[in-house]
């Protein structure tokens, strides 16, 4: 399989390459490691060049920063999932799913459409030495998920994403079950629902693209009243 091999050269010693995933200590939680790219870009070309035809993005292959801020207030805040079910909506690389299972939740759900997103959460979690399963259903239209807490680290990443998963959420929230959602400020989660309850001033996040985010916070979204 495409995926698996993509891991197993990775984990081959020897320099890596640009385009290539090497594991990485993720910097705002640093107990964790992933397979993560140098350049994303670059991997996005080979990947799709190997399966010949067209792949979304490999957001899988780096770590977010609105996910490292949730992993981090996930590992300093073990409450908040301990003996809970857990599901990391959006999952991509697994980091937030890895923080709950290392927090101790009971079980947890890591969801991402991208086939090598969940091959990527599962060699992820093996590093980590942690136990989690992982999915590729597509949520977004679900009504009712039988978990306890809900989670979604940087998956508002563009306005019509955000139209979708907003209101999935809210959903949720309006079932009781808890959501805490993690973002830089990319400016697509404006809902007067959303309160702050950390923030995380911190630049160079390990993507280019967020090297001057200054500032990312965890939110939890409030049922409506």
């Amino acid at each position: 399989m495409l995926q698996r091999q993509l891991f197993d050269d990775a984990a081959d010693a020897g320099p890596a390459g640009a385009d290539q995933l090497r594991l990485t200590w993720v910097p705002l939680a640093r107990e964790i490691r992933l397979f993560l790219a140098e350049d994303p870009t670059l991997l996005w070309a080979r990947l799709e060049a190997a399966a010949g035809q067209r792949l979304p993005p490999p957001y899988w292959a780096s770590a977010w920063a609105g996910g490292q801020a949730l992993a981090r207030y996930l590992l300093d805040n073990p409450h908040v999932v301990a003996g809970r079910r857990v599901l990391d909506f959006a999952s991509g690389s697994g980091l937030v799913a890895i923080a709950a299972s290392m927090a101790g939740a009971a079980s947890v759900t890591a969801n991402d459409i991208d086939p090598y997103a969940t091959t990527a959460i599962s060699l992820n979690a093996v590093v980590n030495a942690v136990e989690l399963t992982s999915t590729v259903d597509d949520l977004l239209d679900s009504t009712v998920v039988d978990v306890d807490l809900v989670l979604a680290g940087d998956a508002l990443y563009n306005p019509e994403l955000a139209q979708r998963v907003l209101p999935f959420l809210g959903r949720l929230a309006d079932q009781g079950v808890q959501v805490l959602v993690g973002d830089p400020g990319r400016g697509h989660c404006a809902l007067d629902r959303l309160e702050p309850v950390a923030s995380y001033h911190r630049t160079k996040l390990g993507t280019a693209e967020d090297s001057l985010i200054d500032c990312t916070q965890v939110l939890t979204l409030l049922p409506s009243r």
